[in-house]
């Protein structure tokens, strides 16, 4: 069947704002849907993408393999075991982002578009070489942030960045928002955060500690029917599906989520 290939590079203005936990439920969610998808992870020397889909363990060769000619690129793609239609292209863990180049990763995604649906790209920290490397093949772009000023104002300069680079789209998640917080006057509004950097609002993701137990566990969010976090990136990935699909309530769903606690059904 034909199809129209679609590379998106996740990224961010600064470190630990919930990037590959992004493209890991997303990407999951994707092939959830039925969608051919192969997630990349480009931070090389400090994979983890591998870990979160619970693949870590399968991984025989790697992105640099491929460039270099070592292995080739459909026996570098580790699949998934339930989802087969999600693969994962990892990183390399021993080797040094200065040894790839944004023609290569190019290159790499080209080959790979004939194959899959959604091609996601894990971006490093940072807008030095890696983050080059992974906004070289991508059509869109996802800026994730964090409700929190240090975030914003970094975001500023990849929006930057990522225009000058002639890239079509570029949508903002808001991670980790906690609407108590958000009433208090201590963290940013998602409307404060949107406003400022004024690009397309893609999802909101409530602050959810079932995060990291599926960071542990290697089972993505999504899978997880109780977390709210989990219907969050369930909705990212049918509107980049194409659906239109309401953002969540996270103030009622907050007020819920206290009840279910005081109760201990939650």
């Amino acid at each position: 069947m034909e199809h129209k290939s679609v590379a998106i590079t996740v990224t961010s203005g600064k470190g630990g704002v919930g990037k590959s936990t992004t493209v890991a439920s997303v990407g999951l969610a994707l092939a959830q849907l039925g969608r051919q998808v192969c997630v990349m992870d480009t931070d090389i020397g400090l994979r983890k993408l591998d870990l979160m889909l619970g693949l870590e363990n399968r991984i025989v060769y790697d992105l640099i393999d491929v460039i270099e000619g070592t292995s080739k690129l459909r026996q570098s793609l580790v699949r998934h075991k339930e989802y087969p239609t999600l693969a994962l292209l990892p990183a390399a863990q021993t080797r040094y982002k200065e040894e790839v180049s944004p023609a290569q990763v190019k290159q790499l995604v080209d080959e790979l578009r004939p194959e899959f649906e959604f091609i996601l790209i894990d971006s490093p920290a940072g807008i030095e070489g890696g983050f080059r490397n992974a906004i070289a093949p991508a059509d869109r772009a996802i800026l994730v942030v964090n409700p929190e000023i240090p975030s914003v104002r970094d975001s500023d300069r990849v929006i930057g960045l990522l225009e000058s680079a002639d890239l079509e789209q570029i949508d903002l998640i808001v991670n980790r928002v906690q609407p108590g917080m958000v009433k208090d006057g201590d963290m940013l509004s998602v409307e404060r955060v949107q406003n400022h950097l004024a690009i397309n609002l893609l999802g909101i993701v409530p602050e959810d500690r079932r995060i990291i137990r599926s960071s542990n566990t290697g089972e993505p969010v999504v899978l997880d029917e109780k977390s709210l976090a989990g219907r969050a990136f369930n909705n990212i990935a049918r509107r980049i599906n194409g659906e239109e699909v309401p953002y969540l309530d996270l103030e009622e769903t907050s007020l819920i989520n206290r009840i279910k606690r005081i109760f201990h059904i939650a």
